[in-house]
């Protein structure tokens, strides 16, 4: 027994020699580089090693398409019964080396190129293919021409589009009115040039695309054929202590021919004051008539608003109808506004018949800027000539309103969610009542209310919220202005449909309202209806007159708006336009008119469409200075003569008003104006206008701002997108409404 244990321990002495040397941390001997020999692992990393030996490699991973295109831009044109033009392709090859990339299907290709160089095509079949090395980017254009299918007045082109990203076609026709259509895909934009119908759409990556439009065969010139058209009148007649003025809007719908031109006589003493129209190209009076020439002869409906007016110093007048000539068949309503206290009695004839003022549309009554006294409609037949004979009474104004809105500004904010945040400023004439009444929509919530800067707290009442009009420390004895905010939750906007948005009423009457609604980019919109006009329908001059801005306040400063004619300049008179630097009209800006012989001086301002006239200039050398907010003042140095009238167009550079900017030049330099110029100048400036109106203006980003931290809410509103802006002249206790169809993106 004891030899046994002593021979075990014998054996274990060598494995307790080991346990020691790593308990003690001594270093295990390394094996010579070279020699034979083994080596002693731990088992962790024994399994370690064992576990890598018996893993296989990791293949990298494809990418999961050879290639990839973002963008295809067909751009072609109809030539006879050929269509030309090129493909641009932009895409990505994913793999490493050559790829094969279809690129076209069914087109027949001239030429392609890829960074400039010609670029070898394969053909398998209808469609062509390049070999592109990759991986990374690459951009291809192709030279292309097809054939078109033509048969019964239609031609036809079928499109193969590649599966890209995004697929865009631009298209030119032969005509000014070609009728096209799209399927699968949708028209985006669609105008005319140089007697040619230039179209833009989106077509459906994947997909043929169809395209077909109607055509007219070439034929021998014949006949232009006789122009029928129908119109609409709608008049409001304002009949006042010393004038009688009428504004009418007038709707033309062509039924046969291409009219370019349309003409109304004047009734007798009357003078054009104001003539606008969303296709009107220019007008002019001849012999009595107006004539209205228009852009796109080829447009079946036309809308114009004409405004015209006389002195009057009668108690007794015939009230103005207007009507074109040769028209087929007209209809109109005339509606009658006394202007001040007055009793007035209408006797008709003609084929007028009496109407209730309640029965008169949203349209016709947004023209009326007092209140109705009478209304009649007509529809003329052969042989009709409507006549209404007014008689009136007037009577000493006296003042029976303790409080009126001069000027409300809305500016509204919607989300695609439907939600809206909407300021309300409103400039306010106050004798002696303390709140204002506010009816908001269902489910809005008032947020804030300031008076003059400062804010104020609203009161909340069983029958709606009260807005305070006055606060300690206020002069109430002139305007000031008054503002509130609120929010409400609309419906969301849909792919499509239709939406109506709506203002609170307000227990003060407003003069004239003015109102921006800006709207997410992806939402487009047409179709605009309600109780609004569109503001570039509605005069800008005129929006001042009703108004009564402090430029225009006065009887001679209210008519000025209606003389600055500067094609109708006197020899010794001067005139011109005051443009920005973007060629947008500049109204309400000084210009002040110095002899530098006898000193004496004039002073105007400039009207809604930036035109200014000063009468009875002495001649001489003058010094003519235009000074407005936010613009460098700038004079002109000129010799004005006897013998021809001086026309100026002044554009404005933006910045200090310390800054002065001098132009200098003989009597013939500037009077190199022409009338030609001019109407050049202003056809510029209305077009401005048009881009503006579209612009969202400072108020937009005014209100975006406050929503970051000074509304006690967060709202989540677009920061970009487009304005639609609306105007609505005395609003008394009524809802503005704006209705229009609608397209998300």
């Amino acid at each position: 027994m004891k030899r046994a244990i002593v021979f075990l321990l014998l054996l274990a002495t060598p494995v307790w020699g080991q346990q020691r040397d790593v308990k003690t941390s001594m270093p295990l001997p390394q094996p010579v580089p070279g020699s034979s020999g083994s080596v002693t692992l731990t088992l962790a990393e024994y399994n370690r090693l064992s576990e890598a030996a018996t893993k296989k490699p990791k293949k990298s991973d494809a990418p999961p398409l050879p290639f990839v295109l973002s963008r295809t831009a067909f751009k072609l044109r109809v030539e006879n019964q050929t269509v030309l033009g090129s493909v641009e392709l932009d895409g990505s090859v994913l793999e490493k080396g050559a790829t094969k990339v279809p690129l076209t299907n069914g087109l027949t290709v001239l030429e392609a190129k890829q960074a400039g160089n010609f670029l070898p095509l394969l053909q398998e079949g209808p469609i062509h293919a390049a070999v592109i090395n990759g991986p990374g980017n690459f951009s291809v254009s192709l030279s292309v021409a097809s054939a078109l299918h033509v048969e019964a007045g239609r031609a036809t082109l079928v499109l193969a589009v590649p599966a890209a990203s995004s697929s865009v076609l631009s298209l030119e026709l032969p005509g000014n009115h070609a009728n096209v259509r799209v399927e699968p895909g949708l028209i985006t934009n669609r105008s005319t040039l140089n007697g040619n119908t230039l179209i833009e759409a989106t077509l459906e990556p994947g997909k043929p695309a169809r395209l077909w439009w109607t055509t007219r065969e070439a034929a021998a010139p014949v006949t232009q054929r006789e122009v029928r058209f129908l119109s609409s009148v709608k008049s409001v007649v304002s009949v006042g202590d010393s004038q009688l003025r009428a504004i009418a809007l007038c709707d033309v719908t062509v039924v046969q021919g291409d009219a370019s031109e349309f003409k109304m006589p004047l009734p007798a003493g009357f003078e054009l004051t104001e003539v606008t129209g969303s296709t009107l190209d220019s007008s002019e009076v001849q012999n009595g008539e107006l004539i209205l020439r228009v852009r796109e002869p080829a447009r079946r409906n036309h809308q114009f608003l004409v405004a015209i007016e006389r002195t009057n110093r009668d108690t007794k007048a015939e009230a103005p109808v207007l009507a074109f000539s040769g028209t087929q068949h007209e209809t109109g309503e005339l509606l009658i506004e006394g202007i001040g206290s007055m009793e007035l009695t209408p006797t008709e004839s003609g084929g007028l018949r009496r109407m209730d003022v309640r029965e008169v549309g949203a349209v016709a009554r947004s023209l009326a800027r007092f209140p109705l006294q009478a209304a009649f409609r007509y529809n003329r037949r052969p042989g009709d000539t409507p006549k209404l004979q007014l008689s009136w009474t007037q009577f000493p104004d006296t003042t029976v309103l303790s409080a009126i809105a001069e000027r409300a500004t809305v500016t509204t904010l919607t989300n695609i969610e439907g939600k809206s945040l909407t300021e309300v400023t409103l400039r306010v004439r106050n004798h002696a009542q303390p709140f204002v009444k506010v009816e908001l929509p269902a489910g809005a919530q008032l947020l804030s209310a300031e008076v003059e800067g400062q804010r104020v707290k609203p009161v909340v009442g069983t029958d709606g919220n009260r807005v305070p009009l006055l606060r300690t420390g206020l002069n109430s004895s002139g305007a000031y202005t008054v503002s509130f905010v609120y929010l409400s939750s609309g419906d969301r906007f849909a792919k499509n449909g239709s939406y109506a948005m709506g203002l609170p009423k307000l227990d003060i009457p407003v003069n004239i309202l003015t109102w921006e609604i800006s709207l997410p980019d992806r939402v487009e919109v047409r179709q605009f209806g309600g109780n609004a006009l569109a503001a570039d329908l509605f005069p800008a001059a005129a929006q001042n007159f009703v108004a009564e801005n402090e430029s225009f306040e006065g009887a001679d400063d209210a008519t000025r708006w209606a003389r600055n004619d500067l094609s109708s300049l006197e020899a010794g008179q001067i005139g011109g336009i005051i443009t920005d630097p973007s060629g947008a009209v500049v109204p309400n800006a000084q210009v002040t008119v110095t002899n530098k012989q006898t000193g004496r001086t004039q002073t105007t301002r400039s009207d809604g469409d930036g035109r200014w006239v000063v009468l009875g200039a002495e001649t001489g050398p003058v010094n003519v200075r235009v000074t407005s907010p936010g613009f460098k003042d700038t004079q002109h140095e000129l010799e004005l003569v006897a013998t021809a009238p001086a026309r100026l167009g002044t554009t404005l550079d933006v910045g200090g008003v310390s800054e002065v900017v001098t132009v200098t030049g003989s009597g013939s330099a500037v009077n190199s104006l022409s009338l030609d110029g001019l109407k050049k100048l202003e056809t510029n400036a209305r077009q401005a206008q048009q881009l503006y109106l579209l612009t969202p203006s400072q108020n937009v980003a005014n209100l975006q701002r406050r929503v970051a931290g000074v509304l006690p809410v967060k709202v989540d509103v677009p920061r970009a997108g487009r304005s639609y802006k609306f105007v609505r002249p005395l609003v008394m206790d009524e809802e503005t409404r704006v209705t229009f169809q609608y397209k998300a993106k």
